[in-house]
């Protein structure tokens, strides 16, 4: 199992957690905020590169715009616009992110900036070493289908990075330490040529525990990753 099996088309993994959406429609001021630092926590990276690719923002004007986009997306409803039905999440948020950028001028948002607070800590250093391979040359973006892909790419990575590491708490939480060895060895890995019963021997179980302890943790990602 890779990135691959979250691209976007494919119906292995819906990229959308519904469940943060809907309650960042609540009318519970608490509930929205909840939601509003788990989409940060979930989606702020892709917004941050597309912001430094796509517009050639330097650094630190990217990681205001990143912050100041987020911050405000209860304030300006953005969330109570957006319609399944019509559109995919990803492909919203990335129009909505141009049009933040085109309309925000860099005095006016240190200056107007308030409202709702972001309490989730954002790695830009981290962000940035990635994007280090990253020459942002036009010459590399010949369209804005190319812009389009980086950004779901980017998206895809993110989600994906996010339900390994969620997967990876809970195990901890439930003491299966061991089934997300198992997981992380067979299906992050891409260990799939080896068979169950060399699995079951290397870590002292029987074949059926190997089974059954894979079942749960594939279970358990996909629901992580809704």
């Amino acid at each position: 199992m890779s990135e691959d099996d979250f691209q976007p088309g494919g119906d292995r993994f819906p990229l959308t957690r519904r469940s943060v959406i809907e309650a960042a429609r609540s009318i519970d001021a608490e509930e929205r905020e909840r939601a509003l630092e788990a989409l940060c926590g979930a989606y702020w990276k892709p917004v941050y590169k597309y912001v430094r690719w796509r517009w050639k923002r330097p650094a630190n004007d990217a990681q205001d715009l990143t912050q100041g986009f987020f911050a405000g997306l209860l304030e300006r409803g953005l969330l109570d616009k957006f319609d399944s039905k019509k559109s995919r999440l990803r492909t919203y948020l990335r129009v909505c992110v141009d049009s933040f950028v085109m309309n925000e001028d860099k005095a006016e948002r240190r200056q107007k900036r308030g409202g709702a607070v972001l309490h989730v800590a954002l790695d830009f250093a981290g962000a940035e070493e990635e994007l280090g391979a990253t020459v942002m040359d036009a010459a590399r973006i010949p369209s804005p289908e190319s812009l389009e892909e980086f950004f779901e790419k980017e998206w895809v990575r993110s989600l994906f990075a996010l339900a390994v590491e969620d997967l990876r708490a809970l195990c901890a939480a439930r003491e299966r330490e061991r089934t997300f060895h198992l997981f992380e060895a067979y299906d992050l890995e891409g260990n799939e040529t080896i068979s169950y019963e060399q699995m079951a021997k290397e870590y002292g179980l029987s074949v059926a525990e190997v089974t059954n302890a894979l079942a749960w943790a594939r279970r358990e990602f996909r629901r992580i990753a809704l």
